[in-house]
């Protein structure tokens, strides 16, 4: 999670949709957002310092910040190559949660740590746990977008489907607290979950607008568009999955909101939708809902929907925006070179909660599935990225749940058992030390360790009591599940 921000008071915004890019010059002032006038150009790597000169950003090198008169740059990174996880932990501080997620992440991330980069955010607290939005991708990917904005290094780079919901609650005037918003492009669809009030998780599908106009190329309304099985079965298909992956099954009253122009391709796949039984309906720009100083249609603001999502993010400066590149970039500052997964902060914080994990553990599996899910992890195919889903819990049952130990370690009935040390590694037993007040409260761990499911063999190695305290010092081993015990290869 990343605290960095940068603000002002106008922001030059450069998104790109499949094979455009879009600017918008968004500016605030006295508490409203005003349009300040809108921009396409040609997409592609080299395309990006060329259109951003034309919006008027600085790709000299020198003020890279800001462009004239203070605006800053925003660039927008595409959610195709990023992967979402949801996790639930134990409520604690900041650091102790950031090295919990880390530790975790370890264990679902398709590629080893060094390839990747990943963020969260904190949800709310419910049953006692928080729950905590993952957002990974391939650091070569993120690499690809700050070479190519490098001449002008904008502010903020954030998540485009962070801006679409932001769009989604400010342009077209999204109230509901928990929804799933879907946008669609050209040749692709974005679908975001959205939960009290923030993106928890979103997926692309590789079927768009021009896909269905080219099945039905005379479409005038929804029946001829429920004639056209090959693509709308598909995108009914991928829905269904999305929902699924999304843990929402159809018949929860979830609603669908889809981000529409009001065009008859867009209404008549909403009919269609329905027709299935996905509570689907269609949401417009709502007028008023920002200031325009060229007088912007609503199909223009929806047109731009994305970059003026970025930009309202942008200004209003979340502190809790996922950000990818926290570890890669700092807003046209000296880039950093740390991975995530192996910064020094989180390595500090983890020997201060003492989680002393073998990272021989994560790696101790199927080599070829691992090569699978990297060669899948490569392709953009919806289809393939529901296979990747499906080896990634196949691997996880594989992987020990380490974060689900420690949070039954320090349940309820374990109150006032301090740890000190957790050491754990394939083939040996788990082998734990800390403070309790007194034998009493060590005999009662030891007995609930042993009524945990997966806990077996739990043996008290050694005890000693402090003098001026008179806490008592223990070293405990036991066996978790199959993970501890020596195979018969071994």
């Amino acid at each position: 999670m990343s605290n960095q921000v940068a603000t002002g008071h106008s922001a030059i915004v450069i998104a790109r949709e499949e094979n455009k890019l879009k600017a918008v010059e968004l500016k605030k002032q006295d508490g409203a957002f005003e349009v300040v006038w809108t921009k396409s150009g040609q997409s592609g790597d080299d395309g990006w310092s060329a259109f951003a000169a034309e919006c008027g950003l600085s790709t000299v090198g020198t003020k890279h910040r800001k462009a004239t008169g203070g605006r800053i740059g925003v660039v927008g990174f595409e959610s195709t190559g990023v992967a979402f996880y949801r996790i639930d932990a134990p409520v604690v501080g900041d650091e102790e949660t950031e090295a919990m997620v880390k530790m975790q992440a370890e264990t679902i991330l398709p590629l080893p740590p060094e390839q990747m980069e990943l963020t969260w955010r904190r949800g709310p607290v419910r049953d006692g746990k928080v729950g905590i939005t993952i957002a990974a991708a391939r650091r070569e990917s993120l690499q690809t977008l700050l070479d190519g904005v490098r001449d002008f290094e904008p502010a903020r780079i954030l998540l485009d489907c962070e801006g679409t919901v932001r769009a989604w609650k400010v342009v077209f005037s999204g109230r509901e607290k928990d929804a799933i918003v879907v946008s669609l492009t050209a040749r692709s669809t974005q679908v975001c979950l959205v939960e009290d009030g923030q993106l928890s998780n979103a997926v692309v599908l590789d079927i768009g607008v021009e896909d269905l106009l080219d099945m039905a190329p005379n479409l005038p309304g929804a029946a001829e568009l429920l004639e056209q099985t090959e693509v709308t079965e598909r995108f009914l298909q991928d829905m269904r999955s999305v929902l699924e992956s999304f843990g929402y099954a159809e018949h929860v009253a979830l609603p669908i909101l889809v981000l529409s122009d009001g065009s008859s391709t867009i209404q008549s796949l909403i009919s269609y939708l329905r027709s299935a039984g996905i509570n689907a309906r269609a949401v417009l720009p709502a007028a008023g809902s920002l200031r325009t100083s060229n007088d912007l249609s609503l199909n223009q603001l929806y047109e731009y929907r994305l970059p003026i999502g970025l930009g309202l993010m942008a200004l209003q400066a979340p502190a809790d925006a996922l950000d990818l590149f926290a570890n890669l970039y700092d807003g046209g500052r000296a880039a950093k070179k740390s991975s995530a997964l192996y910064s020094p902060k989180v390595a500090g914080v983890i020997a201060l909660i003492l989680l002393a994990v073998s990272a021989a553990v994560w790696y101790g599996l199927d080599v070829a599935t691992e090569r699978r899910l990297t060669n899948l992890q490569a392709k953009a195919g919806f289809q393939e990225l529901l296979q990747r889903q499906a080896l990634m819990k196949t691997v996880a049952r594989q992987r020990p749940d380490l974060l689900q130990l420690l949070s039954e370690m320090s349940s309820g009935e374990n109150r006032g058992v301090t740890l000190d040390s957790f050491y754990f590694k394939k083939g040996q037993p788990v082998t734990i030390s800390g403070q309790v007040q007194g034998n009493e409260q060590l005999y009662d761990f030891h007995k609930n360790l042993l009524g945990k499911k997966g806990i077996t063999d739990v043996n008290i190695q050694n005890t000693s009591r402090d003098n001026k305290t008179k806490k008592v010092s223990f070293t405990m081993t036991f066996h978790y599940k199959t993970f501890t015990k020596k195979s018969p290869r071994s």
